[in-house]
């Protein structure tokens, strides 16, 4: 069976991949045969980093699809998704130049999903499954990256948090606001909380003195496990409601129907 058939959110359950990708991660990272985790962890890692950079390169790309962009516009939108949480990230922590820039493999990385995208958009929109995985995958590598970032910058607890959730949504806010949009972060799935919870996991592990490449494979696992979990159900946080007009016209109206009394009994004919 194809990868791209046993992946399908829609038809299949999504619990057995689920306790696929955990086992993957215990076996390869948390107990690496033959060699120490210390060595082998980074280059795990390193390879999801890239296949992360990847699938957000490719969602950007699809951006521009939906706005019928010309080839520059794939290109902008691709590379703002794939690198941009990291260049955010770097900026705000202080470590200049940004490794998306000084590194250029993750640029190639991007033009090569922005130039897929735009000659064989069709191809992949009808195995975008398979795209939202390894965005899953993604997701969890760059809020553990993150989190380690901001851990050794010295950053407290919270602070840990939001710069790896910054990380990993970051790419995706400035892509939305490119094209006129509201963050999908603020409005839908459990994307930026699943990378919040991550963070977290990393950074309060750490008075359990576990070592820093278990909290590294433990933030990817929780992080991809609540992302997995949230795109099979449907899970996203609760919504807050519309009001039926502006704060200023509701007031308005409060002290219109206060006033409404008084006047009634002023004009009341006397008994």
């Amino acid at each position: 069976m194809r990868l791209t058939e046993q992946l399908n959110f829609a038809g299949t359950d999504t619990q057995p991949l689920l306790r696929q990708a955990l086992k993957f991660f215990v076996r390869t990272a948390c107990f690496p045969a033959g060699r120490s985790l210390s060595r082998r962890l980074p280059v795990l890692i390193h390879v999801l980093d890239l296949v992360g950079t990847f699938a957000f390169a490719i969602s950007g790309a699809f951006r521009a699809v939906k706005y019928e962009l010309d080839l520059l516009g794939v290109i902008v939108l691709a590379v703002a998704t794939g690198i941009g949480g990291g260049i955010i990230r770097d900026i705000l922590l202080g470590s200049l130049p940004p490794n998306a820039l000084h590194n250029e493999t993750y640029l190639l990385i991007c033009l090569v999903g922005a130039l897929i995208v735009f000659i064989a958009a069709p191809k992949i929109a009808v195995r975008w499954d398979f795209v939202m995985l390894a965005d899953a995958v993604g997701l969890g590598v760059f809020t553990a990256i993150g989190a380690a970032q901001a851990e050794l910058s010295g950053a407290g607890v919270f602070t840990v948090m939001i710069m790896a959730a910054m990380t990993a949504c970051g790419g995706g806010v400035i892509r939305d606001l490119l094209v006129k949009e509201i963050p999908a972060i603020l409005t839908s799935d459990f994307y930026a909380t699943a990378a919040l919870i991550g963070g977290g996991c990393f950074v309060l592990l750490r008075p359990l003195q576990w070592s820093p490449d278990a909290r590294l494979a433990c933030a990817i696992i929780v992080t991809l496990g609540l992302r997995l979990i949230a795109m099979r159900y449907g899970i996203s946080l609760p919504k807050v409601k519309r009001l039926p007009a502006s704060p200023s016209e509701l007031t308005q109206i409060r002290k219109a129907a206060k006033k409404a009394p008084k006047i009634s009994e002023q004009t009341s004919p006397p008994k």
